[in-house]
């Protein structure tokens, strides 16, 4: 079967709609979610762990050879490892659990390249998809990224984490760094929606060090949007994909970023 064809991604935006009418179900009843403890601020609901296992289920009858990263059970390694697929059931598990929109994510990864990608936001029904090449599609509508260029009204999209408890250190001190020029800051609560806003144009950028599970669909979205991808840095995947300090942006809102980030922390991760 040719990764050219549509009938891949076809696959996968069922699938993620089968897990959004999975999710939904408990979404609903958000107030009555039972939530167990993954780690510090990471939380993990019976919602997560069923929607995972529908879409690995799903997905290895479709394609039973390929392999499968996902963010709530050990990889699962196939006959064929060049194909993977990256899954997060619930991309913003926090809003989940306080009834705040949330997004599942599925990427098809061939080797280091991601080949076709979904994200999934169920409450709002926005079903994004993208190919390498082909552009990126939001309910059908061809995607394209702000071309706001003024700094003054730049929209940027980040994720805040209590204090003490974030994974990554210097989050505030970014924050300060870019907050005073541009026009707002906003905290999307998933960074594969927040990808996924910046690729229609809902934000002018995002900035955030995350896992490369939860954004790699979210990443071929702007790009094929027309978006600018790299690390603080300005360095490739070979770089964010391993750190997870990613931008993700129009142009302008790029190149400010990456001015206003790259020193800050001093230490370069890499």
């Amino acid at each position: 079967m040719s990764l050219s064809h549509d009938n891949i991604l076809d696959d996968m935006v069922a699938v993620a709609r089968a897990a959004g009418a999975i999710t939904q179900s408990h979404f609903k009843h958000f107030r009555d979610i039972e939530i167990g403890i993954k780690g510090p601020a990471d939380f993990v609901s019976e919602a997560d762990k069923q929607s995972e296992l529908l879409i690995r289920k799903e997905l290895f009858a479709r394609y039973p050879d390929w392999s499968f990263t996902g963010e709530e059970f050990p990889p699962v390694d196939k006959a064929d490892q060049e194909y993977r697929w990256l899954v997060d059931p619930i991309d913003g598990t926090t809003n989940f659990i306080n009834g705040m929109d949330y997004t599942i994510s599925i990427a098809l990864r061939r080797g280091n390249e991601t080949v076709a990608g979904v994200l999934y936001n169920p409450d709002a029904d926005e079903m994004f998809t993208a190919l390498p090449g082909q552009g990126a599609f939001m309910n059908g509508e061809r995607l394209k990224v702000s071309e706001q260029a003024d700094t003054g009204l730049m929209i940027v999209g980040t994720g805040l984490p209590t204090p003490g408890l974030s994974l990554y250190s210097g989050a505030y001190q970014r924050l300060d760094a870019i907050r005073a020029p541009i026009g707002a800051v906003r905290i999307v609560g998933s960074a594969a929606n927040s990808c996924a806003y910046v690729a229609m144009g809902r934000l002018t950028g995002y900035f955030e060090e995350t896992g490369f599970v939860d954004t790699a669909s979210g990443i071929l979205l702007v790009q094929e949007a027309g978006g600018v991808v790299t690390d603080w840095w300005g360095r490739g995947p070979e770089y964010y994909e391993r750190t997870g300090a990613m931008i993700v942006a129009n142009k302008a809102t790029h190149a400010f970023l990456m001015e206003h980030l790259k020193d800050v922390p001093k230490k370069d991760p890499a």
